[in-house]
């Protein structure tokens, strides 16, 4: 038996000795190790705050005293203590999520994604405790990567003039997703090389009591601080120096890396799987490199996540063609309209999950300005992540925004059309949803794309189907199981997300009873609707193809497209049903 295995709630460890402590970090980085290296996972995060975890659970009482982390990249430890150890075990890897969620125990308090929430969360907690005479520590932990996010600042700035009981820490291990970006890591620098002394301290001027801790991944000490600090009465921050990765070699040499790592080999740390495939980031950077070596003043501009888009590769070329913002996306899609409106080219990458939190920048900055910024919008579809990492709302999102042009390619072609043709022009603002389904090609129709024109792939009769973006070769595949049935449909590659080509569909009303939409997001509020929207007042039938307005926890993604009949067969079912 380990000593991981008397753990069934956070008081177990409350009588261990400091061997026994020292015991339970080394099984816990097993565990989580366990875990990661088979299914994947965050790695360097949960390995860096093992100690500091176990530390918290020793001095405080959760739940009554609540722990609220940012993110959650970090819980993984926090999990294994509160009763869900079996979620590391051979077997069992999916019955926990890789978040915090209250719904999965009394330990959690939000289900939590996103980063630089802590800070707003465990303020509005102790706002509560404190108007309810409850009790309790209120602690939130804040990794120094997401103290770049504006909600993180705009928190800290008000935890300053909160008088009550109030501990900020923050897990300072010198890293975001990647390295750091922003003057504000200079200020914390300078903080790691005095020891807490330097009179630079933003903590401070915020407002906010201020204690510095070299050696965060020492339990001793990690203890001694939390007890001295308990049931404080005012706010306060720890600042605490840990080592991302730690206790394994690999994810400290590979910190970026081993973010979130992909299935490994224990021994060396190298992915089981790794091949390389044609794919759309890869032309992407290519055109990229093709256009600064003409002469062309482009900015690539990130918030914090340039492995999804492979940017450090331009970086290293073009350091002068390329910001990277840390994790501030509101900033960067200011910022880069701003780059566009003054006379250069800026290309801004998202996520579509975090591009979410720059919804007023898209509506404000970029199109009421005019911008024309070009937009590259990845991992917005349909897919089987957790409820926190959901890309398919981006259609919805965007979609309703004047005076953007957004645009889903199908091909390498396409795309390549649309890079052109959007690097060129000076009225719009341009989004580009790439495709999630791999590289296909297929010649563009277009070279101009000012005004909404489909592409009619092939002209039948009876039946029009609309796919749109990435799920072009479905709307395919539904014309060939058709054509099977003696049904000549109609196949049309829309290009165009936001903006309805009007005469194309009147057109097709002439001689179509059936239009059939298919789409990589949410139907309500997407390009399916739009078009049913319009098509209403010529008395045909619609058929809307897309996800449910429901949030998804790591659901298959199979089980999501026969949920919503987006499969061929199910979707001839449903057209023959129509044509009745």
């Amino acid at each position: 038996m380990t000593i991981l295995d008397k753990v069934k709630t956070p008081a177990d460890i409350k009588k261990f000795s400091r061997s026994e402590l020292t015991e339970l970090a080394a099984d816990i980085r097993g565990a989580v190790l366990n875990k990661v290296s088979k299914i994947g996972g965050h790695t360097g995060p949960n390995l860096g705050v093992v100690e500091l975890t176990i530390a918290l659970h020793k001095v405080f009482h959760s739940p009554v005293d609540k722990f609220v982390w940012d993110v959650s990249h970090q819980t993984y430890p926090h999990k294994i203590l509160t009763g869900r150890k079996h979620g590391f075990e051979d077997g069992h890897f999916y019955d926990i999520t890789g978040y915090t969620s209250q719904e999965e125990s009394e330990h959690d308090f939000f289900t939590v994604g996103h980063t630089s929430t802590s800070v707003a969360n465990a303020l509005g907690l102790a706002k509560a405790r404190d108007l309810t005479d409850g009790q309790g520590n209120i602690i939130a932990i804040l990794g120094d990567g997401s103290l770049s996010g504006g909600l993180a600042l705009e928190a800290i700035s008000n935890a300053g003039a909160y008088n009550q009981n109030f501990i900020l820490i923050l897990n300072d291990n010198q890293m975001s997703i990647a390295e750091n970006h922003g003057g504000l890591y200079k200020g914390l620098a300078e903080l790691r090389e005095t020891n807490g002394q330097s009179p630079n301290n933003m903590f401070k001027a915020f407002g906010l009591d201020y204690k510095y801790l070299a050696e965060g991944n020492n339990l001793d000490a990690l203890i001694s601080l939390f007890e001295e600090v308990k049931d404080i009465t005012h706010p306060i921050v720890l600042h605490i120096n840990t080592e991302k990765g730690h206790g394994y070699q690999p994810a400290i040499d590979m910190k970026e890396a081993f973010h979130w790592r992909s299935p490994f080999n224990l021994e060396d740390g190298s992915l089981k799987n790794s091949r390389e495939t044609k794919n759309y980031t890869r032309i992407i950077l290519d055109y990229m490199e093709e256009k600064v070596s003409e002469g062309m003043p482009l900015v690539a501009v990130n918030g914090g996540i340039p492995m999804i888009n492979n940017l450090k590769e331009f970086a290293e070329k073009h350091p002068e063609n390329y910001v990277d913002a840390g994790i501030a996306e509101q900033y960067v899609t200011t910022f880069g309209g701003a780059v566009a409106a003054g006379g250069a080219r800026a290309m801004i990458f998202h996520s579509s999950t975090f591009m979410q939190r720059a919804y007023d920048q898209f509506l404000h900055d970029l199109a009421i300005n005019k911008e024309p910024a070009v937009v590259i919008v990845k991992s917005a579809s349909i897919s089987g992540s957790d409820k926190t990492h959901q890309g398919s709302f981006a259609i919805g999102m965007l979609s309703n925004i004047p005076d953007l042009v957004y645009l889903a390619p199908t091909s390498e072609e396409e795309l390549l059309a649309m890079l052109d043709w959007s690097l060129t022009q000076k009225e719009s603002p341009v989004i580009l949803q790439i495709p999630e389904h791999g590289v296909e090609n297929r010649p563009s129709s277009l070279v101009d794309f000012s005004k909404a024109q489909y592409e009619i792939v092939r002209k039948g009769t009876e039946v029009a189907i609309l796919a749109l973006g990435g799920l072009f070769s479905h709307g395919q595949k539904v014309m060939d199981a058709l054509e099977k049935l003696d049904i000549k449909a109609t196949l049309i590659n829309p290009l165009f997300v936001a903006d309805l080509d009007k005469e194309t569909l009147e057109k097709l009303t002439a001689d179509h009873s059936v239009f059939v939409t298919i789409e990589d997001g949410v139907v309500d509020g997407g390009f399916g609707q739009k078009v049913a929207g319009y098509l209403g007042k010529f008395g045909v039938k619609t058929l809307n193809y897309g996800a449910a307005k429901e949030f998804n926890d790591s659901v298959a993604i199979k089980e999501l497209y026969d949920r919503y009949h987006l499969t061929p067969e199910l979707m001839v079912a449903d057209i023959l049903e129509a044509l009745k």
